[in-house]
């Protein structure tokens, strides 16, 4: 593909959640697979993500490229929790504008650090996240929703300094 799309973020609105939930469902198995405990992948169902993206609507910035979503980005708090990319604009540099938004909401919530988690088996995410100026802290124990309750999943936590030092503030 040459050249990056135009891009524009905006919120999330609740006819944007099928969408966001197909990109999520589609996406998830390719970071995911073969990296978490199986009671997970049982759990990540089409309605799983269905129900999630709905729910997480008022937490969600969306991409919009050509009038379609291209991806999203999910912030709870200081906590970049969801990072998507539609398959067809992956490498187009999406992924590197909501990660900068979702950097910018951290910051917005008052916070002077942003942290994610990602499994550790996925190196893709890994080497995108790290191209963005984020560093690993090492391994951590993410308790990730699913099923009747929550699955101990074995991550990496991602840190990143947002915004400005509060001894710069005016």
């Amino acid at each position: 593909m040459t050249g990056s799309p135009a891009v524009t973020l905006r919120a999330a609105r609740p006819d944007d959640a099928p969408a966001v939930a197909a990109i999520w469902h589609d996406g998830w198995p390719d970071g995911h697979l073969g990296h978490v405990p199986d009671d997970l992948v049982a759990a990540r169902t089409a309605e799983s993500f269905a129900t999630r993206a709905a729910e997480r609507v008022d937490d969600t910035v969306v991409a919009i490229v050509d009038a379609a979503v291209a991806g999203f980005v999910m912030v709870s708090d200081d906590e970049v929790e969801q990072v998507y990319v539609a398959a067809r604009h992956r490498g187009t540099g999406v992924a590197g504008v909501l990660l900068a938004a979702a950097e910018c909401v951290v910051a917005d919530h008052g916070r002077q650090q942003a942290w994610l988690a990602v499994v550790a088996g996925n190196a893709r995410a890994r080497r995108f996240y790290e191209r963005q100026g984020w560093a690993d802290d090492g391994p951590f124990e993410y308790y990730a929703p699913g099923g009747d309750g929550e699955i101990l999943v074995p991550c990496r936590r991602y840190t990143k300094r947002v915004g400005r030092p509060a001894d710069d503030a005016v």
